[in-house]
């Protein structure tokens, strides 16, 4: 029988998945190298410890040699970040914020009028945002999610042009309902995957990063989990553990196109921060997590440059059924005492995120044969030290 396209990518995507996650316990994050980080993260340190999120990715790779718009090379995917899980339509209380506004981020007016997010949180290239939010819906609709008889699907982006053949359109329904169908709570993969595939940060591979932070016992027990889609930043900008790490390294390239983030100078690429928390916090109090990521993308070195679309959304799972009450609904919320213990874990999750993410890129060929090279270890390691600040335990 023979095979469309459409097929045989999705065919190669499960393939690719099934391989990523045989080696998300293999491949060193970045405590594996020594880096320091503060706080205390969770079993896996990733937004799945926040009980009940659940991540699918879907990666796509086809194709090598020069670009040919329609044809390939193909580097891209979907990344679906699911609050309750897919087995769950109950919305939870979110709020977004834009660090800068060179970007997208759809169904972000109804949470800010509403105060719920009624879905998933999905992430691709820039040129899919579309595709992806049309699957989305019929997905819903198909499996008797929707709240309304509409639905607003939250769906962010990030640039891949520079390795991807963005406009070819290769992102297909069929790869946002793989991403959604094989969702889970497990370890997250991480690098070369999902919406974060052919993404890059600071000058190097990068793409798709996770982490999270425990709360401690006197603060209320709880876990703040964050996943990054990471394509920003000039090399020269790059700080790891407060060091410059990337002034350290040699320069890349001039010239590198758009979202490459392989500018020396100037920042022109973006990123997706998503900040998931099981503490029982209202939509006001979830824009103020939102604003303390960006104290994590800082420590990481960006300044968000004109060029670049950095934008946050948070939520909350706990009260459960809120959206649901007919009059009154009754909630909890962490008082103003005890939030500043989770603006601690927001920030630390989100720089451990995107260094993870930095970590576990590897170089890839894509259009034109053009290659994003993968920060080098051993490097990274030796610079780390040079400052005192390799952690040498591990």
């Amino acid at each position: 029988m023979k095979r469309s396209n459409a097929t045989l990518c999705i065919e190669l995507s499960c393939c690719l998945l099934i391989a990523q996650l045989a080696l998300a316990q293999a491949k060193p994050r970045a405590r594996d190298l020594g880096v320091p980080f503060e706080g205390t993260p969770g079993p896996l340190n990733a937004i799945t410890d926040v009980k009940g999120v659940e991540v699918g990715l879907t990666t796509i790779i086809s194709g090598e040699g020069p670009l040919k718009v329609g044809a390939g090379p193909v580097r891209t995917g979907v990344t679906a970040v699911l609050p309750r899980g897919k087995d769950s339509a109950d919305p939870v209380f979110a709020a977004w914020f834009s660090i800068n506004g060179n970007g997208e981020m759809t169904g972000t007016t109804w949470i800010d009028e509403g105060g719920f997010l009624e879905g998933p949180v999905f992430i691709t290239n820039t040129h899919s945002v579309g595709t992806v939010r049309d699957a989305a819906i019929m997905w819903a609709v198909r499996h008797g999610k929707m709240q309304q008889p509409w639905l607003l699907p939250v769906v962010a982006e990030t640039y891949d042009g520079g390795l991807n053949d963005i406009n070819g359109f290769h992102v297909k329904p069929e790869h946002v309902f793989k991403a959604l169908d094989g969702a889970s709570s497990g370890p997250v993969a991480e690098g070369n995957v999902g919406g974060g595939t052919a993404m890059s940060c600071y000058g190097f591979k990068c793409g798709t990063g996770t982490a999270s932070r425990k709360v401690s016992d006197s603060m209320g027990n709880y876990t703040v989990g964050v996943l990054v889609q990471a394509n920003h930043g000039g090399r020269n900008q790059l700080r790891v553990a407060g060091v410059p790490v990337g002034a350290e390294m040699s320069q890349p390239a001039q010239g590198a196109p758009r979202g490459s983030g392989n500018s020396g100078e100037h920042e022109l690429g973006s990123i997706i921060i998503v900040v998931a928390t099981d503490a029982p916090l209202a939509p006001h109090q979830l824009k103020r997590i939102a604003h303390r990521a960006t104290h994590g993308l800082g420590r990481t070195g960006a300044t968000s440059g004109n060029g670049s679309g950095d934008i946050v959304i948070a939520f909350s799972t706990a009260n459960p059924g809120a959206a649901a009450a007919a009059e009154t609904a009754q909630v909890s919320m962490v008082s103003n005492q005890r939030i500043s213990a989770l603006f601690d874990a927001t920030a630390q999750a989100t720089e451990e995120a995107i260094i993870n993410a930095l970590v576990a890129g590897e170089t890839m060929v894509g259009a034109n044969g053009r290659t994003v090279q993968a920060i080098p270890h051993d490097r990274l390691k030796e610079i780390l030290k040079k400052y005192n600040r390799l952690n040498e335990s591990k």
